[in-house]
């Protein structure tokens, strides 16, 4: 099928929510167990623990017994309650990312009580169009000193759609700033993945949404998904790339099987290169990734290096490309954002 499709239904017994661009699966999003700790994006009330000399960072007690560790010691003390949001996923064993910046998402506006200011996504090139959308937002958050972002997705939507929203974030926002005192607490939850899909997955608009009954099973997601859980990657042109996590990186071997011509490592290695954003995302990988090229001549490494840089510009994880190494691989450093995929479905019926 061609265009964008966003699928809304179950895998394995779970919530689920996929992205498909011409036929390709391009997002997944797959509720965690019921006893995983908070995602991304849940909103907390701690108590902070130990300041951790050496590491730049202090504990933090979280519900459950659970715990967080916050970069941003400043001005805090130990015993003090705090709200915190989680930023993302830890290692088994391993105390949870957490942030004082909160961030309260929804569809159209994103409320920042730590960065006051009124800012309009800069994909919203009409000029009259920002300027009409930057007096809604304007009497909208009147009164409070809490900074919002306006997204995309607003620009097509009707005036009473855009304020509604903004007033249920700033709503929202100001409830759990009006909280922060007592026990460690959860407040605010992550988004299941069907409403992370409506949130993050508007912009650009799809041409269909499929969220009737057996929908995952009607696009052969099951399918896509089993793929996405395979180590070895068929890529355009017929090349291969394996994909294999370990506990301390995520090791990236390209192959182009029978033809070691440079001319078919270039190839290769270009074709890994644009898909591997699509991959690491499907996957849920993050953190050290080194990358080993198939072999080519030194004088293609900036080649692959400007694909490589393409294909990951606009990812939502933080990504570096830290560049290549005296052996000839490529490490990249990419946010955790996610539980990866094969953990996060461990323990249920394929």
């Amino acid at each position: 099928m061609k265009g964008r499709l966003v699928v809304l239904g179950e895998y394995r017994e779970r919530e689920a929510a996929a992205l498909v661009v011409d036929g390709r699966l391009e997002d997944l999003l797959v509720a965690p167990a019921d006893d995983a700790p908070p995602a991304p994006g849940a909103i907390l009330r701690g108590t902070l623990d130990r300041f951790v000399k050496g590491q730049g960072g202090v504990f933090v007690k979280l519900p459950e017994g659970r715990r967080g560790f916050l970069r941003e010691t400043r001005g805090l003390t130990p015993g003090q309650p705090i709200v915190v949001q989680v930023s993302g996923h830890a290692e088994g064993g391993k105390a949870l990312p957490v942030s004082t910046r909160l961030l309260f998402k929804s569809r159209l506006a994103i409320v920042t009580p730590d960065a006051p200011g009124l800012n309009i996504s800069r994909r919203i090139r009409d000029e009259d169009a920002r300027a009409h959308l930057g007096a809604l937002a304007a009497e909208a958050m009147k009164g409070c000193e809490f900074g919002l972002i306006l997204r995309s997705a607003a620009e097509a939507e009707g005036d009473a759609a855009v304020t509604g929203d903004i007033a249920a974030m700033r709503e929202l926002a100001e409830a759990v700033a009006a909280d922060c005192a007592g026990k460690p607490e959860l407040l605010v939850d992550a988004p299941m993945p069907h409403e992370e899909a409506w949130r993050d997955w508007a912009e650009p608009a799809p041409d269909e949404i499929d969220e009737d009954e057996g929908a995952f099973a009607r696009h052969g997601l099951d399918e896509m998904i089993e793929a996405a859980l395979a180590p070895e990657v068929t890529l355009h042109g017929g090349w291969t790339m394996v994909v294999e996590p370990t506990r301390a990186l995520v090791a990236v071997d390209v192959n182009t099987g029978a033809d070691t011509s440079p001319a078919a490592g270039l190839k290769a290695n270009i074709a890994a290169a644009r898909d591997l954003p699509r991959q690491l995302r499907l996957r849920g990988l993050g953190g050290q990734i080194v990358v080993d090229f198939a072999p080519m001549p030194k004088r293609d490494r900036a080649a692959v290096e400007q694909q490589l840089r393409a294909a990951f510009r606009g990812e939502a994880a933080e990504t570096s490309l830290a560049g290549w190494t005296p052996l000839g691989m490529f490490e990249i450093q990419r946010k955790r954002d996610r539980l990866p995929l094969a953990e996060l479905l461990r323990g249920t019926a394929p």
